[in-house]
């Protein structure tokens, strides 16, 4: 539960920072102080939910569209929240492109940077990756020689349920015995 909270503090403070880098660069992209958290609330909530739908849709309807999921969302999170919020003015159809790019790119590298120096509990300890992929790999090997174990044991079986056929060097098998020869009519005599 505790990391689930820090993840998502995480998620607040990276689409944070991507909206506040729109602010700090686009002139015509504007948000009161106050209205700023809640445009982030906003904003964090409709990419919540907007996201595995989008991502559903395009997997169905336009496959091309899966690369670009998180840029369409963050389009239409920032009309939402544009027209949620009266406090916040985006500036024309330029700048909500221009800022839809920036928050992307603000929210990437806040997604990298704050479990490096903010919450370093969602990094992931790298000796303990390591101690699953050793493992992981003992028990492939560990698998992999249980299934050579009975391959083999299966051939055996089979090799002596069914001998092999004799080579050039075996000797041939016995013919059986012709069956006594009966005399024929014209052989028998006739009784008189």
């Amino acid at each position: 539960m505790i990391k689930f909270l820090i993840s998502t503090a995480a998620y607040l403070l990276a689409n944070g920072a991507g909206l506040l880098v729109a602010t700090l660069i686009l002139p015509g992209f504007h948000i009161d102080f106050l209205a700023f958290v809640v445009a982030v609330l906003i904003f964090s909530a409709f990419q919540t939910f907007a996201g595995p739908l989008v991502t559903k849709l395009s997997l169905k309807q336009m496959p091309q569209l899966v690369g670009g999921i998180a840029l369409v969302t963050i389009f239409f999170g920032l009309l939402v929240t544009n027209m949620l919020m009266p406090k916040m003015e985006i500036g024309g159809i330029a700048n909500l492109l221009a800022a839809t790019l920036l928050v992307w790119l603000g929210a990437i590298i806040a997604t990298i940077l704050i479990p490096i120096y903010v919450f370093k509990e969602l990094r992931e300890n790298k000796k303990e990756r390591e101690e699953e992929i050793e493992q992981d790999a003992q028990r492939a090997v560990a698998a992999a020689e249980q299934a050579a174990a009975a391959a083999e044991s299966a051939a055996r079986s089979a090799a002596a349920a069914n001998p092999p056929p004799p080579g050039p060097d075996a000797a041939p098998l016995a013919q059986p015995s012709p069956a006594p020869a009966t005399p024929s009519a014209a052989e028998k005599p006739k009784p008189q």
